[in-house]
């Protein structure tokens, strides 16, 4: 198994995953036209993508869908029933049940519940040859049931949005602070922390921190936290990287 972050944060969010040829698509959230240029950066080709899936319907996670569906209309797109409304993908869409375990290609995928202020928003635990990949972002909460997820991921994506303090003294609304701050909003580094230093285990291989926000958070501040939290849990050896807005990530393989 293989996988790259092509772009993860609030401005847009895109992630593969590859096994046996085949690649898997996490949410569709920059344009077609950024999306492919990214894709070959990274070696990879839309011609192998065996589908699209989706977590919620905020923009920056589906707003590429629309002029990538026109250009492959054979390449199917995944979604809970909520979320294919939301986004307006009703009857494009396959529509899966959370918890309940479906194929795409050479990939099981399993979708599981998270707190964020949308419909029914969704991570992903994918696995294919043997190995499983986490995905959560815009996760509200560092619920136990996220965690153990985690708990059976060979490499994971996991939200580390925003330093608390720097969130609190920043310039943003006050009701902006308390959304993101709250329990459906995004995870701090704590949070981010705490779920990886009680459920990570010795499988994990790599960790990427994925949707930091570029007003109020710093990479060397989430490093921080997360390498803490990896040598507390005795996983001095697990790999750890902060994915970029701006530019695809370097392509992991386990």
């Amino acid at each position: 198994m293989r996988g790259v972050s092509l772009a993860s944060g609030s401005a847009g969010n895109a992630y593969l995953v590859e096994s046996c040829g085949k690649l898997l698509l996490i949410d569709c959230g920059i344009s077609c036209r950024e999306l492919l240029a990214r894709m070959g950066k990274t070696g990879f080709s839309p011609c192998d993508i065996a589908g699209v899936l989706f977590t919620h319907e905020h923009t920056d996670h589906c707003k590429g869908v629309a002029n990538f569906h026109k250009r492959f209309p054979e390449i199917g797109l995944f979604a809970n029933a909520m979320t294919a409304e939301a986004i307006g993908l009703e009857g494009d869409a396959y529509i899966f049940e959370n918890t309940q375990p479906f194929e795409v290609g050479p990939f099981a995928v399993t979708a599981f519940s998270i707190p964020h202020d949308v419909s029914d928003p969704v991570g992903f635990v994918v696995e294919a040859e043997g190995k499983t990949y986490f995905h959560a972002t815009d996760v509200g909460s560092p619920l136990d049931s996220i965690g153990s997820r985690l708990a059976c991921a060979d490499v994971a994506t996991l939200e580390s949005n925003h330093d608390y303090s720097l969130l609190m003294h920043s310039d943003r609304p006050e009701l902006l602070k308390k959304r993101i701050s709250g329990p459906r909003g995004h995870l701090s580094n704590d949070d981010c922390a705490a779920l990886v230093s009680r459920f990570a285990s010795p499988k994990l291989k790599l960790l990427s921190l994925a949707h930091l926000s570029s007003e109020c958070n710093e990479p060397k501040l989430a490093l921080r936290m997360a390498r803490e939290a990896l040598d507390d849990a005795g996983l001095a050896e697990t790999g750890l990287r902060v994915l970029s807005q701006n530019a695809p990530g370097e392509v992991w393989e386990c």
